[in-house]
């Protein structure tokens, strides 16, 4: 398929090479949200006996964010598609990004106190809801910074800062608020509180850059007829009907790529539960291990976007999935030999991680028609909502078939990856051409 002549919002990245760097910094700024209130400090706080009973406060974390989950599959979509017809796609990032930001600001009035559990948990929950928007939006964008030559190492750059963003803050935090360096005083859950403020600071600043330097978006999908929200979901329906009559493989990567991505989201959400359950780290060697992590993957992910365009995303992907799998199972059979089996082999995993979802977001850029990134992108994280059952799910099977031994869970996760695998290998690679 071919794509109209650039316009001044989708000029090449070398007409315009700012453009990608500034888009980038909202990767770098979302480490925010990522890495300290979603994996490694906020969701920690919130199960720990704090604020309840170990065990029920997990449940009820995994059902709020279940319900958050299902809004998102079914609002996503739509939201992409209208901010395609109405020419305002990076004004939605905005909004959503900064309702994204109150929300982590607010969750220093989270106090570690049962009766604080429900504030803390809708603050999360809507967080997740609001960040999926904005990250359909900035995937959609991903097009207005790049061409067809250089989106595997924008789509690298843009996940490689992620990372580095998220080394940084994890260090701040945990230097100036969990080792004290700051003096904030350890009563009242003060250090997780106040590291909500930084980051949600951390990541107001720095999503500045992509709205000041990447301009709106008026390509062919701002032409469309515009029409209401309900009827918004009547065009969806027509238009997949056509993107699987005429790219039934981009139909089979959204549902092949909602597998393994959720496969990939297992790796960091029970990460830390397993270094913590299993190895025996401590809270601060968590933190410490996640900034290793998040180095090794950020190296990694912008290494590979230079591969990614010189021999196309599909076989990155199968490659990084299948170092995933071996590396889980090494996890998993040389769980006795203590910390330095997962600074190992928990290592390479996220060696392998970053390059698969970078190369994930390039295979679809490359292959959306013109005119429907936020549509298409939006699908994209309604196929993985869809699923996001699927790696917690497998991860309790198995470690309750083991009678409750949390390393069997591993095993659960590497299924989801390998399934995921299994319905990649017949899609078919197309890389639109302009």
């Amino acid at each position: 398929m071919t794509s109209p002549e650039p316009s001044a919002s989708t000029a090449p990245i070398g007409a315009r090479p700012r453009g990608a760097l500034a888009w980038s910094l909202w990767d770098w700024g979302s480490a925010a949200f990522n890495a300290v209130v979603t994996t490694f400090v906020f969701t920690v706080y919130l199960t720990s006996d704090s604020f309840g009973e170990t065990g029920a406060v997990e449940a009820q974390l995994g059902a709020v964010l279940a319900v958050a989950g299902l809004l998102i599959a079914v609002l996503a979509p739509v939201t992409g598609q209208r901010s395609d017809t109405s020419g305002r796609r990076k004004l939605w990032l905005a909004v959503n990004t900064y309702i994204v930001v109150a929300l982590t600001a607010a969750m220093v009035f989270v106090v570690p106190d049962p009766s604080y559990l429900w504030l803390g948990l809708m603050l999360l929950a809507a967080g997740n809801i609001f960040f999926e928007f904005a990250g359909v939006n900035y995937n959609a964008m991903l097009s207005q910074v790049s061409t067809p030559a250089t989106v595997g190492r924008v789509s690298g750059l843009g996940w490689g800062m992620g990372y580095v963003g998220g080394i940084v803050l994890l260090l701040i935090v945990y230097f100036g608020f969990i080792q004290g360096l700051f003096g904030v005083p350890e009563a009242d859950g003060w250090p997780v509180r106040l590291a909500m403020v930084v980051s949600a600071v951390w990541f107001g600043v720095f999503a500045i850059p992509v709205l000041l330097r990447v301009p709106e978006y008026r390509g062919t999908g701002a032409q469309r007829e515009k029409v209401g929200f309900f009827a918004s979901y009547a065009r969806l329906g027509r238009d997949i009907a056509k993107l699987w009559r005429e790219s039934r493989h981009t139909v089979w990567f959204l549902l092949s790529s909602a597998v393994f991505r959720d496969g990939l989201a297992g790796v960091f959400t029970f990460g830390g539960v397993l270094a913590a359950s299993v190895f025996g780290f401590s809270a601060g060697e968590v933190i410490i291990f996640a900034i290793a992590a998040n180095v090794v993957a950020g190296i990694s992910t912008i290494a590979v976007g230079v591969l990614d365009d010189r021999i196309g995303p599909k076989p990155v992907i199968v490659v990084a999935l299948s170092g995933l799998i071996v590396s889980g199972l090494l996890v998993f059979l040389l769980r006795d030999g203590g910390h330095i089996v997962f600074w190992t082999a928990g290592l390479a995993l996220t060696m392998f991680v970053g390059p698969a979802q970078s190369a994930s977001r390039t295979f679809l850029a490359r292959i959306i028609p013109p005119g429907r990134e936020g549509e298409v992108f939006g699908l994209y994280a309604t196929t993985g909502r869809a699923v996001s059952f699927l790696a917690p799910t497998a991860f309790a099977l198995f470690v309750a078939l083991s009678g409750n031994q949390p390393a069997f869970g591993i095993l659960g996760i590497v299924l989801v990856l390998l399934i995921g695998l299994l319905l990649l290998l017949p899609v078919r690679s197309a890389q639109r051409l302009s």
